[in-house]
């Protein structure tokens, strides 16, 4: 399906071009046949085993473009009953059941339906009495006529002519090879579509075969062994000699190839002409598609350190995400923790999730990994490495608290004023606020934490982010020396007796350091107001984050040094921000 299989002396491969229109590969190593058991060494019986080989590893081909190209069907629930109790792969099972099933077709279509319409030939008197070999051969013509036919009629399907089209790329791609031309789109085309070595050539000659083969039968069972020449007899003979004829026409496939003298040439014509049927003119895509398939069994025929390839299959974007929201149902996680998972692995903005068609299944995996590390309760910033904040991208981890957007808004306010001034940030954490605000002004920043663990997380980001910031480690400012323009915090305020009742998610994952705020949450605030006025300059402000009921508190712990003090509300409408100015 809308590819191309290549097979070379010590490996294969298959290109598809899938349905977004990007070639994919997928290649293995397969044994050299001269290192295989015996048996393939073994003539006409290694026929027998190569056309067995061939017709599975064919049809197992075709099963995974099938699904490459999106045409894949969803396992039953008795398919994945089955593979989990039995420890059996399904598509194994397809892939066996698919090549009998084709060897059944090719049974009915040119085994017994030849017969039949033989028999009811061989009941016109004129015939009754002809040799049995004469029934033999003339099956023989009914059954090539049938498998003309056959192909004529594949060839007029619209997706089977495009498989005939990527046959014909394959051709042109091997013949351009063979003619020491650069493979370019442009080179292959020049091609023929013809190629002296096709399989279509070995289905010919298995036709021929036959004729002689079965009409030698015919002739040993019936007129030297007497046995009974009745319809279910000569059936069974036909079914039983199928692998005797496949081997024999592999024989002379091979003794084919080592010649090019007007017999060979005689005995190739047929398959030549049958070609006509079963390779059509590619356009450029395809070409493209067979050159790609073609190198990479060249080059890791070549070199042996070449890895194999697999396919990456496409899901469908709707199939995709129900499989990260059975990990994360909506009744006990946000609905926007499945979009930030879906869009962290696909490398998009949450805006243009809509668009996304397809999702590969290597990043379906990596989504479903990190859907289960969320479902344990670890936050999902923990477990990405990362959280945004005022779109720069910090990396957070157990020792520091995970940024609010709430704290934005805060970053904000510091934002407005301290273009061009010393700016101090406590409790600095992973460097949030601090990088902010040296990235977007102008102003010298420097930021302090007590914390070892969040110290050096704000360091990382600020490297990263090339944020230029003088670090202090110490309890507030304790080893924080000079005078500042804008002091800035956002400190622990979360009531000691409610951190047992905070999500699992905080609780069990942020540090406790960054949340408790003592027994009523205002231990640090009382710190800071005491102290604030000592670090900063003749009008400076002082700016801190609250919890949702201690604006006025903090405003009163703040009143006696800061003759103005403002309130700012959050989106939620809720005093979230106090800015005081000394």
């Amino acid at each position: 399906m809308e590819g191309v299989m290549m097979r070379g002396k010590k490996s294969m491969a298959t290109a598809v071009r899938d349905s977004d229109g990007e070639i994919v590969v997928e290649s293995k190593r397969i044994t050299p046949l001269s290192e295989k058991s015996i048996f393939y060494k073994i003539p006409v019986i290694r026929g027998i085993l190569n056309f067995v080989t061939m017709l599975t590893s064919g049809i197992g081909t075709l099963l995974r473009s099938s699904e490459v190209f999106g045409e894949v069907l969803e396992p039953s629930k008795f398919d994945k009953w089955v593979s989990e109790k039995l420890k059996i792969d399904m598509m194994k099972i397809i892939i066996g059941f698919s090549a009998l099933l084709g060897v059944a077709l090719a049974v009915g279509l040119f085994v017994f339906l030849p017969q039949i319409l033989t028999e009811l030939l061989f009941k016109i008197p004129a015939l009754a009495v002809s040799p049995h070999v004469v029934f033999s051969v003339i099956e023989g013509v009914i059954r090539l006529i049938i498998f003309v036919l056959y192909v004529l009629f594949c060839s007029m399907v619209p997706d089977v002519k495009r498989v005939f089209m990527y046959h014909g790329a394959e051709h042109k791609t091997i013949n351009c090879f063979e003619h020491d031309e650069e493979l370019t789109v442009e080179n292959v085309q020049k091609y023929s579509t013809i190629h002296k070595r096709c399989g279509t050539t070995f289905l010919v000659l298995v036709m021929i075969v036959s004729i002689i083969v079965l009409g030698l039968a015919s002739w040993l069972t019936v007129d030297v062994f007497g046995w009974s020449n009745n319809f279910g007899v000569k059936l069974a003979v036909r079914i039983v000699l199928l692998p005797l004829i496949a081997g024999i026409s592999y024989e002379i496939l091979k003794l084919l190839a080592l010649s090019d003298n007007i017999l060979v040439r005689i005995i190739r014509w047929p398959g030549l002409q049958l070609q006509r049927l079963t390779t059509k003119q590619p356009d450029n895509e395809m070409v493209e598609v067979a050159i790609k398939a073609f190198m990479t069994v060249y080059e890791m025929d070549a070199d042996d350190t070449i890895p194999e390839k697999s396919f990456d299959i496409k899901k469908p974007y709707s199939e995709a995400r129900k499989a990260v929201e059975e990990i994360l149902p909506a009744d006990k996680f946000d609905k926007s923790d499945v979009d930030w998972i879906l869009c962290e692995v696909l490398s998009v903005g949450r805006a243009k999730l809509p668009t996304v068609n397809n999702v590969p299944q290597s990043k379906l995996n990596e989504a479903l990994k990190i859907a289960q590390e969320r479902k344990t309760g670890k936050p999902l910033q923990y477990v990405l490495g990362y959280a945004d904040f005022y779109g720069y991208k910090l990396k957070v981890s157990g020792g520091v608290l995970i940024p609010r957007p709430e704290t934005e808004l805060l970053c904000e306010q510091v934002i407005k004023v301290a273009s061009g001034k010393r700016v101090l940030d406590l409790c600095t954490g992973s460097g949030a606020i601090a990088i902010a605000v040296k990235l977007k002004t102008d102003a010298e920043v420097f930021a302090t934490d007590i914390s070892d663990d969040a110290l050096a997380v704000a360091k990382e980001n600020a490297e990263s982010l090339k944020a230029d910031i003088t670090f202090y480690q110490g309890d507030l400012f304790e080893t924080v020396g000079g005078k500042f323009d804008v002091i800035v915090s956002n400190p622990p305020y979360i009531k000691t007796a409610d951190l047992a009742d905070l999500a699992v998610e905080v609780k069990d994952y942020e540090p406790i350091l960054a949340l408790d705020g003592g027994a009523d949450g205002l231990d640090v605030y009382r710190r800071i107001a005491a102290d604030a006025p000592k670090f900063l300059t003749s009008g400076g402000t002082l700016m801190l984050e609250v919890g949702a009921d201690e604006a006025d508190e903090v405003k009163g712990l703040l009143s006696s040094s800061f003759k103005d003090i403002e309130v700012v509300c959050d989106l939620e409408n809720v005093q979230r921000i106090i800015i005081a100015k000394l």
